[in-house]
């Protein structure tokens, strides 16, 4: 009997023991709920923490990522996890690029989260839905920028997300001809407030029929004195058919050049002889003395000269008046005929005899030489 109950004893002790371990390991196993990323798990874990969980389902932390509760926090049985975790993201905005650590899903969601200036007209080099892997991405959002273009004689101002001069161009529908010209050039960056230009560029080509000049040449000839010339072929210009290219820029002419020529009537030499033959020794003119000029007396020197004179002036008319204005056989005006003397003999020449006048001519010879004189050629 003893026996019997020491049996019963060890049954009731056994039987103790293990509701003891039930009780503990319904304590330790606790069932929770593990989302990575958006992907949920059901797990057991034996453990007292979040560290624990993930230890477990055999996630690794790092610096970036973010776990709901903290790692080191408590879990209950039926405790949700959520992990998310960190991506960089290298995004260049308007022409500037920073690096930005997100746990959020996608460029959408990371344009939001991190405040990036993303408008609603923005371009972005990648769709705004696409989700977001853990090695990250790389992206750039381009907004909209105010704009001028001048372009077929009007300035038309635009917003636009553009990147380059070439882009805007397109995004506005302007078509570009092979020689319009672009300022600043098509692979210019846009910026804010950025001025551009097109300016229509046209070729075109014309003709003209013009004059081809003609050469002179010179060939000595014996038997014309030095210094005489004389023309044996006149000279005749000839034509020629000439191709212009011009350049028009925007509708005003900015250039032409000759292209081609042909000559369609040739010129025709200018031929001029020039004498070589020595010119002959001429005596000298003897020199002519106007006499004695002093006091009122007669001077008949140079008689026969003052009457060859006279002759061309006048006929040798000494007491002529036609009313012109000159006077006498030598035609003196009354001015002159005063301004030597004449005045010794008569008011006028007409008025004196012709040794009165050869005498006041005398006088002016002596001052003047024969200069006054239009028919000095006869002296």
């Amino acid at each position: 009997m003893f026996t019997t109950l020491i049996g019963r004893a060890a049954s009731v002790g056994a039987v103790a023991a293990l509701t003891l371990s039930g009780f503990a390991a319904a304590n330790i196993d606790k069932a929770v709920d593990l989302t990575v990323d958006g992907t949920a798990t059901s797990m057991h874990v034996f453990g007292s923490t979040v560290g624990d969980a993930l230890a477990k389902a055999g996630v690794s932390i790092g610096e970036h990522d973010l776990v709901s509760p903290a790692v080191g926090d408590p879990i209950e049985d039926g405790d949700q996890i959520v992990v998310r975790y960190g991506r960089k993201l290298s995004v260049t905005v308007d022409g500037v690029t920073t690096d930005y650590w997100t746990t959020a899903a996608t460029v959408d969601q990371a344009l939001g989260q991190l405040g990036i200036r993303a408008l609603a007209d923005a371009t972005i080099s990648v769709s705004r839905s696409l989700g977001l892997g853990r090695e990250g991405l790389a992206f750039s959002v381009t907004n909209p920028r105010a704009v001028s273009v001048r372009v077929d004689g009007a300035t038309r101002q635009e917003l636009s997300a553009a990147a380059t001069v070439a882009d805007l161009l397109t995004s506005l529908g302007i078509t570009l001809g092979t020689q319009d010209r672009v300022s600043p050039a098509p692979d210019t960056a846009v910026t804010e407030g950025l001025a551009v230009a097109v300016a229509r560029v046209e070729t075109r080509t014309t003709t003209a029929t013009e004059k081809v000049g003609f050469t002179t040449v010179k060939k000595d000839d014996a038997n014309l004195t030095k210094g005489q010339t004389k023309v044996v072929t006149p000279g005749v210009a000839g034509e020629r058919q000439v191709t212009y290219t011009e350049t028009w820029v925007d509708g005003a002419l900015e250039g032409k050049a000759v292209t081609a020529a042909t000559v369609t009537k040739a010129p025709t030499d200018k031929v001029v002889l020039s004498g070589t033959k020595p010119a002959p020794v001429r005596a000298a003119a003897p020199t002519v003395s106007a006499g004695n000029t002093s006091g009122a007396g007669i001077n008949l020197a140079n008689a026969a000269m003052w009457d060859r004179i006279a002759q061309c002036e006048s006929g040798q008319r000494w007491n002529i008046n036609t009313g012109n204005g000159y006077y006498g056989g030598l035609q003196f005006s009354s001015p002159t005929w005063l301004s030597v003397g004449g005045a010794d003999f008569a008011p006028r020449a007409d008025l004196a005899s012709r040794a009165e006048q050869i005498t006041v001519a005398n006088r002016l010879y002596a001052q003047r030489g024969l200069q006054p004189w239009g028919c000095r050629h006869a002296a």
